[in-house]
C-alpha cells in the first residue's frame, strides 16, 4: 500500500539521518492513503487522482507541522513510501471527519529506505507557504479569506525527486 508521510525538511533529514520514517518506535506514524473514506469523498475510481488526493492531503498535514516549527524552512514536504498492507489502517471512529481524510496509522518501523519518491516545494513556494502557515489558524476557525492563503499554497505543486536526491535535498535544511 503506498502512504504519504508528511514531513519538514529538518524532519526529512533526521530521517536520512537515522534511516528512519518516524521519531518514536512506540507510536504509529501518521500517513495518508487512499482511504474508503477519501474514495467516498472524492467520488472517483482513477487511482492516480485518488493518490493525489492524498498527496494533497499530506501536504497539508505538512503545512501544520511547519506551522508548529517556525525555524523550519516553509517548504512542504511528503515521502511517498510503500508499506505491507494491513500495516497502514485508519481511525475507525473518525473514518468520515472531513479534517481527516486519507489519515492512516502505520505501525511498525518504515525504513527510508522503502520510500519511493520524495514531493517538497521549490524555493519559490516558500513565500506562499510562510503565508499559509500563518494564516492556518484562522482558517481552521472558518475565516474565508485565511482560506485562500492557505489554498494559495497548494498552488504550488510538489516537486518530485528520487530517492537518490534526498542528500542534496536535506543540504538545503
Amino acid at each position: 500500500m503506498r502512504v504519504y508521510v508528511p514531513l519538514t525538511l529538518p524532519g526529512l533529514t533526521e530521517a536520512h539521518r537515522t534511516g528512519e520514517l518516524g521519531t518514536e518506535p512506540t507510536e504509529p506514524l501518521v500517513a495518508y492513503a487512499v482511504t474508503p473514506a477519501l474514495r467516498e469523498w472524492y467520488l472517483s475510481d482513477d487511482i492516480e487522482e485518488l493518490e493525489y488526493a492524498a498527496l494533497n492531503r499530506a501536504a497539508l498535514a505538512s503545512l501544520r507541522q511547519l506551522a508548529a516549527d517556525p525555524d523550519a524552512p516553509r517548504r512542504r514536504v511528503v515521502v511517498a513510501v510503500d508499506v505491507p498492507d494491513g500495516a497502514a489502517m485508519p481511525d475507525p471512529d473518525r473514518g468520515l471527519d472531513p479534517a481527516v481524510l486519507g489519515e492512516v496509522r502505520v505501525t511498525g518501523s518504515v525504513p527510508l529506505a522503502k520510500a519511493a519518491a520524495v514531493h517538497a516545494d521549490a524555493a519559490d513556494a516558500e513565500d506562499d507557504v510562510a503565508a499559509a502557515v500563518t494564516a492556518l489558524p484562522a482558517a481552521d476557525d472558518g475565516d474565508d479569506d485565511a482560506q485562500f492563503v492557505v489554498d494559495g499554497a497548494e498552488d504550488h505543486e510538489l516537486l518530485w525527486y528520487a530517492t537518490q536526491e534526498i542528500p542534496a535535498l536535506v543540504g538545503l535544511a
